[in-house]
């Protein structure tokens, strides 16, 4: 598996103005992090939770962010007991933009093979709208609004929003959103299908944990093998992806022996 601090190297060139936010000095999982918060969640402490936590700023993301995210990642990948993650931010902003261009050639799908939950509330825009939508699940709070107003300062989408976007909503309202930097409210969303489902600004959260819980409860490897299969469907025909199909489910095959030792048949079950 790619080592997760490849997700999002530092940025090179921002293309837009940047919020001042010192990278830190590398420290272990278990030190405080200060641009987010970092906890254990869930009956079996088998969900690990990731808040953004840069209020004044409306957690916009910048270097110092980015590295304090990878390093909780790894922590949680490297933990046995932590099956799911859930990523989120604070009631008025998810994440309100920055320039995430150092992200582009790298996802959470890419990097990461565990399972993805995202609760956002509040603005979800720009890098913030695309660091959501590379998450497997998205729970919106019902004030949550979505959007990719790049255009409005002179560019584009440049962490594959225009690509996932398109995919999630389709054509027409993707381009709507993207030419005009229009917003939606999390109702369109869902209808949309940009979001799995809408809660109460103040359990979005834990509704979220809730769901990682259930998710951590499954086998990891089969889970894993869902999880690409479903993401194979986005870059694959159907025939293509039926082949992708195969691929795991034969690896993941199980053979029962049934008898005494003399007289064992192998049963093969999916």
């Amino acid at each position: 598996m790619a080592a997760l601090h490849a997700l999002l190297p530092r940025v090179r060139a921002p293309l837009r103005p940047w919020v001042f936010c010192p990278v830190q000095r590398s420290f272990g999982s278990s030190a405080a992090f200060e641009y987010i918060i970092t906890a254990k969640k869930g009956k079996n402490s088998n969900v690990g939770l990731i808040q953004l936590n840069r209020p004044k700023v409306l957690n916009a993301l910048c270097n110092g962010l980015i590295t304090e995210l990878n390093q909780a990642l790894e922590a949680f990948e490297e933990d046995p007991a932590v099956r799911a993650i859930v990523l989120t931010g604070g009631e008025k902003a998810f994440a309100a933009g920055a320039d995430i261009k150092e992200m582009q050639s790298h996802t959470f799908q890419d990097c990461y093979s565990g399972r993805f939950l995202t609760a956002v509330n509040g603005y979800v825009l720009g890098g913030g709208c695309e660091l959501a939508m590379m998450c497997d699940i998205i729970y919106a709070g019902e004030k949550a609004q979505f959007g990719q107003p790049e255009i409005l300062i002179g560019i584009i989408p440049g962490a594959g929003g225009t690509q996932r976007l398109t995919r999630a909503v389709g054509k027409s309202l993707a381009m709507e959103m993207v030419l005009t930097g229009d917003r939606i409210s999390a109702q369109d969303a869902k209808q949309a299908g940009l979001v799995s489902k809408i809660f109460p600004v103040e359990t979005v959260v834990k509704e979220a944990i809730q769901c990682a819980e259930k998710i951590a409860s499954n086998s990891k490897i089969i889970t894993a093998m869902a999880k690409e299969s479903v993401n194979a469907a986005f870059e694959m025909t159907l025939a293509e992806g039926k082949g992708q199909l195969r691929r795991p489910v034969t690896a993941g095959r199980l053979c029962l022996c049934l008898g005494p030792p003399s007289k064992r048949t192998k049963r093969r079950i999916l």
